[in-house]
């Protein structure tokens, strides 16, 4: 993972998602949503808003995936690497679990773009680190079998928060860095320009230049 700076709200977040969202949450309590809306009522679910099953939830949040991935550059936040458009599949990932808080659910500043398969591993985790709040060097890449280490920021607890990161979420997992090394080798053997790996890879593109293992001519 690469420190994510947070993206500002679009425009239309409020209209599209907060606001259709928080009559949603008034409905699923038994409560009347203002401002109303046309259409039938939603189904009362629970007494309180803090017991609203996380599956209950309308999910508006898939009206921002389009800004959210262009705020981010299609780069998913846990795995760092390129969502590709046709065959990967973007996500937005509830930093905050739905499960657990409700007044988050519908709010900007708890989405992270994530691919879907980091998404389904990370779930209601509580214990992965948040893109927004770690530091550029508290995970590292070893260039031989391209997996995933503490880095050298990474010391005391948050070392041990790195380790449970990477093991929870499958950050060193057979896929994960065989993705790596592909770009790597294509990469140093010259099919593919720095700029490029930088903008699909960009944890990977880090290394190699913390490591000093970027071609010659390129910095």
């Amino acid at each position: 993972m690469i420190r994510v700076t947070p993206a500002p709200e679009p425009p239309h977040f409020h209209r599209d998602v907060r606001v259709p969202g928080l009559r949603a949450i008034a409905e699923l309590v038994g409560e009347s949503p203002h401002p109303p809306r046309p259409g039938p009522r939603r189904q009362k679910v629970a007494e309180r808003r803090e017991d609203i099953p996380a599956r209950a939830f309308p999910p508006f949040w898939r009206k921002v995936l389009p800004d959210l991935a262009v705020a981010y550059r299609r780069i998913c936040a846990y795995v760092c690497l390129y969502i590709e458009p046709v065959t990967g599949a973007v996500s937005v990932d509830h930093m905050v679990a739905k499960s657990r808080v409700w007044d988050r659910v519908y709010e900007w500043e708890n989405y992270r773009l994530a691919c879907a398969l980091m998404n389904g591993r990370k779930e209601a985790i509580e214990t992965v680190l948040d893109p927004f709040e770690v530091e550029d060097d508290w995970f590292a890449l070893e260039l031989v079998g391209y997996q995933l280490v503490p880095g050298p920021g990474a010391t005391g607890d948050i070392q041990a928060h790195v380790e449970r990161t990477i093991r929870d979420l499958g950050l060193n997992d057979a896929i994960c860095r065989k993705a790596r090394e592909e770009y790597a080798e294509s990469y140093l053997a010259g099919a593919i320009r720095l700029d490029y790996l930088e903008r699909r890879a960009p944890l990977l593109a880090r290394e190699l230049r913390r490591q000093g293992r970027l071609r010659e001519g390129d910095f």
